[in-house]
């Protein structure tokens, strides 16, 4: 009798402890900031409550909102910061951009051991604790800007041993090296293989004409040998057009090939790389040809999971809209390239391409009119299945979120020290 009574118990508490756990981590999973349009109210719920049950967006238009978050009103989960922002218009993308980019210093890709008169000899620069993925910037003080300079200080140096700044993981390091002639053709070398430039075709995703940045890709460019995110020191997009495809398949994702056009002319200028994609400052040429008019974005709780669109384009330079399902929005307390999970359904594009290529990165994700994402991966084995991006992250990326948060501020400090009527005539200029 009594293993029956503990049998019960246990039926009963263990699910009761899996639902507590997985509301649990759901509630901690919140963003630390929170965006709200304006003229909304964030309410509580009966599982999330916040220390205010409504909050109106007009009462944090001067200042952030800070709410503290617990669970069923009683257990304390964290504080959350509340901000108003009012409705933002970017121009979509979807057309291919050729992307070149320099890379900060250059990057150590590979190690190479060296022929002397005594035999092989260990790289120096291995033996002496660099790694591959380390970003060198300086060479005795000398900055690093391409391989160029950096056979240049070899060359100076000769025999002569080197310090070499590094910087990895967001930490500098120093490290000495001292060259050694290689007998093959009697150069001083350190055994080390770099990279301080690479170049490829993605897609675009938005373009905000009054701040003139732009976005693309929706993740980072990372090197093809290290897999390192590459740090920059410039860059640019041009034109590009696709002019073929592989189709993709399980196991085997498939790519669209494109060619750059008119790289004479530039398109915009790429200052940032990060997890979300690349960011610069771009100009009017960006603007498609045939989605020309500007699109509202969607906040995360916008987002519905279901029906929704890409605009992406998979021959020659303009892009066509295809049919997907947004199968589940997943919860991201921070800002990454995989905040959803999307299903291409459209019969054409699965004939074309199976479902989602490489290079379709930073094709918007359109659902009832707005811009919610951009498409980031595809599954190896689920071709036809993918990831995408939250749109609010990659406008976070860009400052235009700040940016209007501080012209809200700074209108509301108008409201507040101008009369009505040097308010309209401001406005007006």
């Amino acid at each position: 009798m009594k293993n029956k009574m503990k049998c019960i118990i246990c039926w009963i508490l263990i699910p009761l402890i899996i639902l507590s756990i997985g509301i649990y981590y759901k509630t901690i999973a919140l963003p630390d900031t929170i965006f709200v349009r304006e003229g909304q109210e964030l309410r509580s719920n009966y599982i999330i409550k916040f220390n205010k049950d409504t909050l109106k967006t007009k009462d944090i238009k001067q200042n952030d909102q800070i709410l503290d978050v617990s669970l069923l009103g009683v257990l304390p989960i964290k504080s959350v910061s509340v901000k108003s922002i009012p409705e933002i218009y970017v121009y979509p993308g979807g057309t291919p951009v050729g992307v070149k980019l320099s890379t900060k210093g250059v990057l150590v890709v590979a190690f190479s051991d060296i022929e002397t008169s005594k035999g092989k000899v260990v790289s120096p620069s291995a033996e002496s604790g660099i790694q591959v993925g380390d970003v060198v910037t300086k060479i005795n003080d000398s900055s690093i800007n391409g391989s160029d300079e950096l056979i240049k200080e070899l060359e100076s140096n000769k025999s002569k041993k080197m310090k070499i700044t590094l910087e990895r993981n967001d930490k500098i390091i120093e490290k000495v090296v001292k060259p050694i002639k290689d007998k093959s053709d009697n150069e001083y070398k350190i055994g080390l293989w770099v990279r301080d430039s690479t170049s490829g075709v993605g897609t675009l995703t938005f373009y905000d004409k009054k701040s003139s940045k732009f976005a693309a890709l929706g993740h980072p460019i990372t090197d093809v040998d290290t897999g390192t995110i590459l740090k920059i020191s410039n860059g640019e997009v041009v034109q590009s057009s696709i002019i073929s495809l592989r189709k993709g398949q399980k196991g085997n994702p498939g790519e669209l090939r494109g060619i750059f056009i008119n790289e004479e002319v530039s398109l915009g200028k790429v200052n940032k790389n990060t997890i979300c994609g690349i960011y610069g400052d771009g100009n009017d040429k960006l603007i498609g040809s045939k989605y020309n008019k500007p699109m509202k974005i969607a906040l995360r709780n916008e987002i519905k999971e279901g029906a929704a669109k890409i605009l992406t384009t998979i021959d020659g330079t303009q892009p066509k809209l295809y049919d997907i399902k947004i199968e589940k929005l997943l919860t991201q307390d921070e800002p990454g390239p995989k905040s959803m999970i999307i299903k291409v359904t459209d019969p054409v594009l699965l004939s074309k391409t199976g479902g989602i290529v490489q290079g379709m990165s930073g094709s918007p994700i359109i659902q009832g009119d707005k811009i919610v994402g951009a498409v980031t991966h595809v599954l190896i084995n689920r071709p036809d299945v993918g990831y995408g991006i939250y749109i609010e992250w990659m406008l976070k990326e860009t400052d235009i979120l700040l940016l209007l948060i501080k012209l809200c501020i700074f209108v509301v400090i108008l409201k507040i020290f101008l009369t009505k009527k040097e308010f309209s005539y401001f406005c007006r200029i």
